[in-house]
């Protein structure tokens, strides 16, 4: 395990509107006001063209092929990510997982892939200040991995 600190900076609340596509707006908005680390909450609806990243095919660390699903429908949701600045492309990155529920049925993911708000959706970012933390691409994984 590796650790930095952190302070609480800026809290910014988002009324996320139909259409709006979950992890771009996000980042996008974090570009437009400097923040370059975050915590990110979420909840509201998401549309059925959303599409999840929901665990790899096999348990290889050697190859990972990510498994990318539809939404079966118009789902509530709630999402918790973390975004920081990406070292290869200087831009904010957002790194949430969030479960989607219609119905009986439920579904937990990475939103990496768009998910895209249906109705309404609301957010609440935590800008963290005076911290080291980073993306930067894992040669192992390919993934792009918090570092310090």
């Amino acid at each position: 395990m590796h650790y930095t600190q952190a302070q609480l900076g800026r809290i910014f609340i988002l009324s996320l509107e139909h259409g709006d596509r979950i992890p771009e707006v996000i980042e996008n908005f974090a570009q437009e006001q400097k923040i370059q680390a975050a915590l990110v909450h979420f909840v509201g609806g998401a549309d059925s063209d959303s599409r999840l990243v929901v665990g790899p095919e096999e348990r290889s660390l050697s190859h990972i092929q990510p498994m990318v699903i539809p939404l079966l429908g118009v789902s509530e949701s709630f999402g918790v990510g973390m975004l920081f600045i990406d070292e290869e492309q200087g831009v904010p990155k957002l790194h949430m997982h969030a479960a989607f529920g219609r119905e009986h049925r439920s579904v937990t993911g990475c939103t990496r892939e768009g998910v895209n708000v249906w109705l309404m959706g609301e957010a609440v970012i935590y800008e963290l200040l005076n911290s080291s933390a980073r993306r930067m691409k894992d040669p192992a994984s390919g993934f792009s991995t918090l570092a310090f």
